[in-house]
């Protein structure tokens, strides 16, 4: 994921901050949200390690209370014309562009991204926005021909209900917008329990929603967020007022959440790991190929789900490929996202640092060689430089998903040997083919190609837009988001059969009496 405007790139100049405690409460309080203070959840600055604010869990009793307002408040917004529905999310939008360069300083802040990306995830909430509002007048059924005389047969789309939503820290207020913003105009409410790394977000976001609630006249109780860990996900999982769980995160999770919601007959969307990868055949344009590489690998320090960790190159070119990535490795400049010429910020946590050390240690036994990078930077925060690795075969450290900059670097001799490598994963996100051959390219998107939910040619494995259905398929989770008809996955389908004869004819001619 990254913004989904591709040919809007953010141009502003960014300073450090010279306290990242006050920049983060200013930035929630002009967005019009309070800050619950408590002793539970601390939120920490990836930046420098900062405490930026202390804040209260919400209780079981918040839990309970926030589901059961929302479940009130979707009696009434179910009935509401979906039209007028999207009026709330195109003030919601107008919102958001109000109060995008706060809502950005807050994700540079609690995720750590730098202000390009920043401000490329908010417009992507924006963008969201708009597609939705569009939407609004465009939950299409159908009407299909009825085999008996007299009668009209069709489908239509009816809200769902409460949709409980549990996003990740990498992409904070993106995920949430594209389930919120669909969700908001298919009828539904939403309680939004957002990683307990990035409240602060969640909190400005929030206000915003009711803002505009207030201002549509929606009911009360359309929105709520639930701050804390994941006991507090797990309410929501195991609620049977919850219609909809839309849960990003972790296979881990996946495997947690996905029974659980089963187990109650209600609805999962899951949004689980991806172990992304691209192929570089001979004829690619490896300027282009290098570019893309670089970006989809190193960009938000390797902490995005379509993150490119893979990369299985024509053995003619892997030498020079694998040369001209590791001199523009070397080039990115690491460090506080706020300093002017940034481009890789940190990693999130201590945890993700030992897991990218453990998975280097193990590519290390493997035979792989570290070609540059993976060394940990000797400052506040966490932060390493991008790791470049050459791997004599996809051993099982290859085959695993580690949330960290670190890019793969396997070799092939045909393009069947190059497609059975780039399956030979559990996770099925998103992939890319770098050629100049349509043959080739049309084989990667073929049936027997990449069996990825995002298959993408000449361009990296991140970059969705939000015109099209977000998601993937093995251990990824099989979800859909965003664009496309996502929008089902909100809605439930009714199939109506109207007799408009003075017949009654049964189906399959059955006959009763004489």
């Amino acid at each position: 994921m990254q913004p989904t405007t591709p040919t809007e790139a953010p141009q502003m100049t960014h300073t450090a901050p010279l306290d990242l405690r006050s920049r983060a409460a200013d930035a929630v309080r002009a967005c019009g949200a309070d800050i619950p203070s408590g002793d539970d959840v601390p939120a920490l600055s990836p930046v420098d390690g900062t405490v930026l604010h202390t804040l209260r869990a919400s209780s079981p009793e918040d839990v309970a209370a926030a589901i059961e307002c929302a479940q009130q408040a979707f009696s009434q917004w179910r009935v509401v014309p979906a039209p007028v529905r999207g009026a709330l999310v195109r003030r919601l939008g107008e919102l958001l562009t109000e109060h995008k360069d706060d809502l950005a300083a807050l994700v540079t802040i609690e995720a750590g991204k730098i202000p390009s990306e920043a401000l490329g995830e908010v417009q992507e909430m924006i963008d969201v926005c708009e597609f939705a509002v569009g939407l609004s007048r465009q939950l299409y059924g159908r009407t299909m021909p009825s085999e008996r005389p007299g009668h009209r047969l069709m489908e239509t789309w009816h809200p769902l209900g409460v949709v409980g939503v549990i996003s990740a820290f990498n992409f904070p207020v993106a995920v949430w917008a594209w389930n919120a913003a669909i969700a908001f105009v298919c009828g539904d409410t939403v309680v939004w329990k957002p990683s307990e790394l990035t409240p602060l977000t969640a909190l400005a976001c929030d206000a915003l929603v009711r803002r505009a609630a207030a201002e549509s006249g929606a009911p009360d109780g359309l929105h709520a967020v639930l701050i804390g860990s994941g006991s507090v996900g797990g309410q929501l999982v195991d609620d049977p007022r919850v219609a909809l769980v839309s849960a990003t995160g972790s296979v881990r999770m996946g495997r947690e959440v996905g029974p659980r919601v089963a187990a109650r007959f209600g609805r999962c969307l899951l949004e689980l790991g991806g172990n992304n990868a691209a192929v570089v055949t001979p004829s690619a344009d490896l300027d282009l190929a290098v570019r893309g590489i670089v970006f989809a690998a190193a960009g938000t320090a390797g902490q995005r789900c379509t993150t490119l960790r893979r990369l299985i190159v024509h053995s003619s070119i892997v030498d020079t490929l694998v040369e001209r990535v590791a001199d523009a490795y070397r080039q990115l400049r690491v460090g506080d996202p706020f300093e002017d010429g940034v481009l890789v910020g940190p990693l999130i946590r201590e945890r993700s640092w030992q897991a990218m050390s453990a998975a280097l240690d193990r590519a290390r036994t493997a035979g792989g060689t570290v070609v540059c990078g993976g060394d940990r930077m000797d400052r506040d925060g966490v932060y390493a430089t991008p790791a470049l690795v050459r791997m004599p075969s996809q051993s099982e450290v290859v085959r695993e998903e580690t949330f960290a900059p670190i890019l793969y670097v396997l070799s092939y001799d045909t393009l069947d040997e190059a497609i059975a490598l780039h399956n030979n994963v559990p996770q099925g996100l998103a992939s890319a083919i770098f050629t100049l051959d349509q043959r080739e390219a049309e084989r990667f998107l073929a049936a027997d190609g990449s069996d990825c939910g995002i298959a993408n040619v000449n361009i990296g494995t991140s970059g969705a837009e939000i015109g099209g259905a977000f998601g993937g398929e093995k251990e990824t989770g099989g979800g859909r988001e965003s664009g496309s008809d996502s929008w089902k996955a909100y809605m439930r389908r009714a199939t109506n059969t109207v007799n408009y004869s003075t017949e009654l004819p049964l189906a399959q001619g059955v006959r009763f009496g004489r």
